[in-house]
């Protein structure tokens, strides 16, 4: 994400992540933690869902970005029941497929993105080029 943030500048973003000291390191504010979880973990999960949802529930985002893992697919799917678009990047280390959280963000998410143009699928995934 921190390698996308120069596309949203100007815009008024929020930032969500499980690594606080990376966000305060590099001076991203406004940010909010949130647990690290992954389908192995359910309570963790759930942990992760409710801190989703009293994030997105004060900050009322537009537009949910998310560059992958569990986390990022639990917040645009809490982003969409108050009305938020969901866009997610797949990570540049799922080289032969979409992630797991990236398929399932294929059905839900507005935009799925991926950085390997072998992985684009017509109106479902979409490859511009690399980010990283």
């Amino acid at each position: 994400m921190l390698l996308l943030r120069g596309a949203f500048e100007g815009m008024d973003v929020t930032y969500v992540t499980n690594d606080v000291r990376l966000a305060q390191r590099e001076g991203l504010s406004p940010c909010y933690a949130i647990d690290d979880t992954n389908r192995h973990h359910p309570l963790r999960s759930l942990r992760c869902a409710w801190s989703a949802m009293r994030i997105i529930a004060k900050v009322r985002p537009d537009v949910v970005v998310s560059t992958g893992a569990a986390p990022g697919l639990i917040c645009m799917v809490v982003g969409r029941l108050v009305g938020a678009r969901g866009l997610w990047v797949d990570s540049m280390a799922n080289a032969e497929r979409l992630s797991g959280s990236g398929r399932l963000a294929r059905r839900l998410a507005h935009r799925v993105f991926t950085q390997w143009r072998h992985l684009a699928v017509e109106g479902e995934v979409e490859y511009h080029g690399s980010v990283f």
